[in-house]
């Protein structure tokens, strides 16, 4: 087996050598590098190993850089500092990891993890999703709306919501209980607001909850007319347009 081993801690990069070599003496580590720069030049002039080990902090960027300027497929162990929760997310990426500081039990059982799936397709890895676990830039959604009701403000969950709709030139939100308030955005807008896997754009006047599609009857030209709960009432029938509907049906299963 070869290794590289990306690490800019010349003694964590030394311990971690030689606990791969005490493992197993026949496994070759084929390169130690330290920057996103040293490791970027080494790809792209080497095959690429085995396995890595791969930092997360390096000397002059997060190793993800790496990635964006060369294509590796390649499985990878990431060593990390990081909490329990980013852990729990590498593992659903079927990606190992070794938390600081190392020790050997944890080492061979990712070793051993390796050597049992090898064989097997690789995953690939969702670096986006990873580099906005580390960093703390996931996207956060709306959660709820401020409705003003006269001379009240009353608060309407993102989750009540079974749909927005347009209508007379202004913009409305209808809840799954069946009120309906005005609110004062754009469905452009909307749209980078809230959670697409959740809603879901299906005309120019319609941007739907999937928790609200209760019937779906094939339209004409490859369009599809959907039954919402509650049901709509406006003078526009909620029907997914044609340059919408190759979207809306991967969209469903997702």
């Amino acid at each position: 087996m070869k290794v590289v081993i990306i690490e800019d801690e010349a003694f964590a990069a030394l311990r971690l050598k030689k606990m791969i070599q005490e493992y197993n003496a026949e496994i070759k580590i084929v390169a130690e590098l330290e920057s996103v720069a040293e490791s970027v030049k080494w790809f792209r002039l080497n095959p690429e190993p085995d396995l890595i080990f791969l930092d997360i902090h390096l000397e002059d960027d997060l190793s993800f850089a790496i990635f964006e300027q060369v294509n590796i497929s390649s499985p990878v162990i990431f060593t990390t500092a990081f909490d329990e929760y980013a852990i729990k997310a590498f593992k659903m990426k079927s990606i190992d990891y070794l938390l600081k500081p190392i020790v050997h039990e944890e080492l061979a059982a990712s070793l051993k993890k390796y050597e049992q799936f090898s064989g097997l397709q690789r995953n690939a890895v969702d670096l986006q999703l990873l580099y906005n676990l580390l960093t703390g830039n996931e996207k956060k959604y709306r959660e709820r709306f401020s409705i003003s009701v006269g001379t009240k403000i009353k608060m309407v969950e993102v989750t009540d919501i079974a749909y927005f709709f347009t209508m007379d030139k202004g913009l409305y939100l209808r809840t799954s209980q069946g009120n309906t308030y005005n609110l004062d955005f754009s469905l452009d807008k909307l749209e980078e607001m809230l959670n697409p896997a959740s809603f879901f754009r299906i005309n120019r006047k319609y941007l739907v909850n999937i928790s609200s599609i209760v019937n779906m009857v094939a339209y004409s030209r490859g369009r599809v007319k959907l039954e919402l709960k509650p049901k709509a009432d406006n003078e526009f029938d909620p029907i997914v347009s044609i340059d919408r509907s190759s979207e809306f049906k991967k969209w469903l299963n997702a």
